[in-house]
């Protein structure tokens, strides 16, 4: 008797937290629609390359809101498989553990389960999403000075997810017929960080390997 992955129709657009939308008719969404365009050409190093004449902060930003929608869908469709029990650790394979901090209320980094985890890691994100002095969604709002560093921090953090995902639930990815898309998603994440050099090496090291295999057929 197999257990019942399939029997919600829905189950593929479940997401973890609720998505985050780009304002249609914004320049942002203008963006948004150049990269899905972009990526349907199935060239990802092109795909991921600043646009002639846009402001990287801007590039930066869309991109940051189009990962998180992506890592909170595929995140939402294992949430059965990720609990207290099935991963007790934030972990990323057997030598990579994480312990979480934001800096605000949690400043001391705690031990916590993984789902405990991501949640704290996602509703972080999206507070930051959400913060028109840090995202500005309306026009001629400037990008505040410390954008850069807000949005590799977030970067890094989102690659965690990923690496959680790789490392302890590719089991039920496969069985659910998701690894095409988060092989996809993952590459796709990979191109826009290497391109804009948004994340040190060392936070890689948990998926090196998988890098390497994805990267090396695009060089």
């Amino acid at each position: 008797n197999t257990p019942s992955l399939f029997c919600s129709g829905s189950r593929s657009s479940k997401t973890f937290k609720p998505k985050k939308n780009i304002p249609e008719g914004s320049h942002q969404y203008e963006l948004l629609k150049h990269a899905e365009a972009t990526l349907g050409s199935g060239n990802l190093r092109m795909a991921v390359m600043l646009p002639d004449g846009e402001d990287l902060n801007e590039w930066v930003a869309v991109n940051t809101v189009d990962f998180f929608n992506q890592i909170n869908m595929l995140y939402g469709t294992i949430t059965d498989f990720c609990t207290e029990e099935s991963c007790p650790v934030m972990s990323a394979g057997p030598k990579y553990e994480y312990h979480w901090a934001d800096g605000t209320n949690i400043k001391k980094p705690i031990k916590c389960s993984a789902p405990k985890y991501i949640d704290y890691l996602m509703t972080w994100v999206q507070d930051q999403l959400d913060d028109e002095t840090l995202f500005p969604s309306k026009i001629g709002v400037p990008f505040p000075k410390n954008f850069m560093s807000v949005a590799k921090t977030i970067l890094k953090r989102l690659f965690r997810v990923y690496a959680h995902i790789y490392h302890q639930h590719f089991d039920p990815v496969i069985q659910l017929q998701e690894e095409a898309h988060l092989n996809t998603s993952f590459k796709h994440f990979i191109f826009f960080v290497q391109e804009f050099n948004l994340i040190d090496r060392r936070e890689l090291a948990p998926l090196q390997e998988l890098i390497e295999k994805l990267t090396s057929k695009d060089r």
